[in-house]
């Protein structure tokens, strides 16, 4: 959750001294505006899309899935990639028949990709697709079988980032271990990472991979304005901290990228629509999210707002755009928003080519860390 990156942090040791206000870049930008995920050599847009909403339809899409909704999808693939993004973030049980969907979101972008590739043969897309932590599912052989069946969906023959959607509850270093091979001795693969993952699951994770010279590219979390506060116990005390206290990832320290499903993005489409004015207090979400974004939470959301609102008309910028531009800023965060027709992939490319000053940062970030954070993923107590 989330997309980071700088190879030189691998060396730079786990201390636990504490030392405040160095600021960390565990990403490097590249000359053409794509960053460097971790110690791979995968580089990725500054902005990436996320496909769980293609063909779901146990959570997303009234659980409906019809022709029209395949064809918003595909114009939001499209339009992503004439607006210079071109990272698509999918996963096994996407739109799949155990997650009780109407077709696998891996089917739908490989389909995606195979037709914009027969206008546009020169087009470049980063797939990046993730391995379901099931229980029956054990050592690193499961891993090689999902993600070879993976990539029979989307009719490729390799993925550019493989991640663990979650951790196993059982047997999670064969998992680990699937990933090194997939990445050393079959290369179907160019960087592996993981997601949901705690401090101490990243640790392992990464010490894991470092024996065998991989380096741990992501960890793909819930990272918003209003999550930033539940990722503080990761790094409290240790060397390098990330921009500032308040901002703190154990990615920066190991050297791997925060790949964030991040405000207005899958995951978080509802809290985006409370960041962005859509919900309100006096009409919050329906549904289970209405059990979180509730009416109380959404009245002290209200300051933090308005604020955006105003930061956004300074810039000709939707509240979208704003937020977006806010993760992008802390450096080693590639959001994930998830789109679902053309409109909201054009705004959320009006992200990029911009970006908010030190003084706005601080200011939003200050306000965001007034109110409770929402909950992120269960599974990353595990």
């Amino acid at each position: 959750m989330a997309l980071q990156i700088s190879s030189a942090l691998f060396s730079s040791g786990l201390s636990h001294r504490k030392v405040n206000r160095i600021r960390a870049i565990a990403s490097t930008e590249t000359e053409e505006g794509k960053v460097k995920m971790g110690g791979s050599e995968l580089k990725v847009t500054r902005l990436g899309i996320g496909a769980w909403s293609w063909g779901d339809t146990s959570y997303w899409n009234n659980f409906e899935w019809d022709d029209r909704k395949m064809k918003a999808a595909k114009a939001a693939f499209d339009t992503s990639i004439d607006c210079g993004i071109t990272l698509f973030d999918t996963a096994e049980v996407y739109g799949s028949r155990m997650s009780f969907g109407a077709i696998n979101s891996e089917t739908l972008l490989g389909r995606f990709i195979k037709e914009r590739k027969a206008r546009n043969p020169e087009v470049e897309v980063a797939v990046a697709t993730k391995f379901a932590a099931l229980p029956w599912r054990l050592g690193r052989q499961s891993v090689l079988t999902a993600l070879k069946d993976s990539l029979c969906r989307l009719e490729l023959s390799s993925v550019d980032l493989y991640q663990l959607h979650w951790p196993g509850i059982w047997g999670n270093e064969g998992y680990i271990d699937g990933l090194g091979d997939a990445a050393v001795e079959q290369g179907l693969v160019k960087a592996v990472g993981v997601s949901n993952y705690s401090e101490k699951r990243l640790r392992g994770a990464y010490e894991q991979l470092k024996k065998r010279g991989i380096p741990l590219a992501s960890n793909q979390v819930n990272y918003s304005l209003n999550i930033q506060a539940s990722r503080r116990e990761w790094c409290e005390g240790y060397l390098i901290p990330l921009i500032g206290i308040n901002i703190k990832s154990t990615g920066s320290i190991l050297g791997s990228t925060v790949y964030s499903r991040s405000v207005c993005d899958e995951r978080l489409s509802t809290h985006a629509g409370a960041l962005t004015g859509k919900y309100t207090p006096e009409n919050p979400p329906t549904g289970p999210r209405g059990n979180i974004y509730t009416p109380e939470f959404l009245t002290k959301l209200q300051p933090l707002i308005n604020r955006i609102k105003e930061i956004g008309q300074n810039y000709g910028k939707t509240p979208t755009q704003v937020v977006l531009n806010w993760l992008i800023a802390q450096d080693n965060v590639v959001p994930i928003p998830g789109a679902k027709n053309a409109e909201q992939a054009k705004e959320f490319a009006g992200a990029l080519s911009w970006r908010l000053t030190t003084e706005e940062i601080d200011e939003l970030r200050s306000l965001a860390s007034e109110t409770k954070p929402v909950i992120g993923f269960p599974v990353e107590k595990l």
